[in-house]
């Protein structure tokens, strides 16, 4: 084991292409992807990198949350610690930063999650995917799936040529408020005529109540969706448990789905058919491979999704999927809506598809914006 003996952490933001709800203009005009990057150097100057990526229209938590919870209460905690003890990490990480109803603050414990996991793999020589155990049925190529999110129906008509552009096949919508059930249906009907033989998965971010998602869903069962992910707010127990026994559609979680407590529990409480796997999401790739084996336990779907993950994040995300064998497509809409990279063309799709980093760790060499952004925040 060689040791962890410098933390560092910046800010790097990625300008956003095109246009995209959750990402709005700051005091500059200037529409970014925020993100917190984090390296860890060992006592033999090896090195790995992580990253983090708030954006508060998603979650609660912020750049200056991840970097002020970084700085002052979790870079000590990693020196002198080994990489691979990654349940080790996540104990630490969670006595510092204590859970609420689930992990505290899990975006900003991802990045150090996956430096952690970059850093053990290039010690080892090895991908961040062989440091989860025996995969699934492991890809080297993962099929990307567009994102289609607008109120206006031209503008959902010029964001799939330009997906077909790009040649993707597959699709997802965003429904849900602030736009009507009536506007959803038909959303689902254009982008199902649009693309007969895709998969058509609609995501919904919480914005439905249980008595508009109960009245909704077969509709959109018979528009063409073939997944419904996050109808309504995690809260919502009894509201998912209506929804699933309806049976209309197979229903994903995303949103609550932070750790694997509770993935067990709305598992056993017959809230889902699966999970919308989001890493960056839950705390980072260790939580993640133990959520997945849940549901592969239970015979529920995986399916891999996204927060329009930028390089380590994206990287993370496609390690994770392809250890776990996901043959849908994946809803990982980084390389569609940002324009900036540090990764260079290690993760640009051929058309649809994303080749999955072969080298060690998370398998990226960036370019040196990305050192020129970071400060120690422990160590020497």
């Amino acid at each position: 084991m060689t040791p962890i003996v410098r933390v560092e952490i910046g800010r790097f933001d990625y300008t956003v292409a095109g246009e995209f709800k959750f990402f709005k203009p700051g005091p500059d005009g200037r529409v970014t992807r925020p993100s917190v990057l984090v390296r860890l150097t060992d006592a033999d100057g090896q090195q790995g990198w992580g990253q983090s990526v708030p954006v508060p229209s998603w979650t609660y938590e912020t750049v200056e949350s991840v970097m002020s919870t970084l700085r002052f209460y979790l870079a000590e905690i990693m020196l002198g610690r080994d990489p691979a003890d990654f349940s080790g990490l996540h104990a630490a990480m969670n006595a510092a930063i204590r859970p609420a109803f689930s992990v505290g603050q899990p975006l900003c414990k991802a990045a150090l999650d996956l430096a952690c996991h970059d850093l053990a793999g290039r010690q080892r020589g090895v991908p961040a995917w062989k440091l989860f155990g025996p995969p699934s049925a492991a890809r080297d190529r993962l099929t990307l799936s567009w994102t289609v999110a607008s109120p206006s129906m031209d503008a959902v008509e010029r964001q799939l040529s330009a997906g077909r552009a790009r040649g993707y096949r597959n699709f997802n919508i965003k429904v849900g408020a602030p736009q009507t059930a009536d506007y959803d249906v038909a959303l689902a009907k254009c982008v199902r005529a649009f693309a007969p033989e895709g998969f058509l998965w609609a995501d919904a971010n919480t914005g439905y109540t249980t008595d508009e998602v109960l009245a909704l869903a077969p509709k959109l069962r018979d528009a063409g969706v073939d997944v419904l992910e996050s109808p309504l707010p995690p809260t919502q127990i009894r509201g998912y448990q209506a929804l699933k026994k309806l049976g209309a559609l197979p229903v994903l979680m995303d949103e609550g789905i932070l750790s694997p407590a509770e993935s067990a529990e709305f598992m056993a409480l017959g809230m889902m058919d699966g999970i919308a796997m989001k890493p960056a999401r839950n705390a980072g790739l260790w939580p993640s491979v133990q959520i997945v084996t849940q549901l592969r336990e239970r015979g529920l779907m995986v399916l891999g999704s996204g927060l329009t993950d930028p390089d380590l994040s994206l990287s993370a995300a496609a390690h994770l999927f392809a250890w776990a064998g996901i043959a849908q497509p994946c809803a990982l809409n980084g390389p569609q809506f940002l324009s900036d990279r540090l990764s260079g063309e290690t993760l640009v799709p051929e058309n649809d598809a994303l080749t999955v980093p072969t080298g060690p760790g998370l398998g990226l060499a960036l370019d040196p914006r990305a050192e020129a952004c970071l400060e120690t925040a422990a160590g020497s």
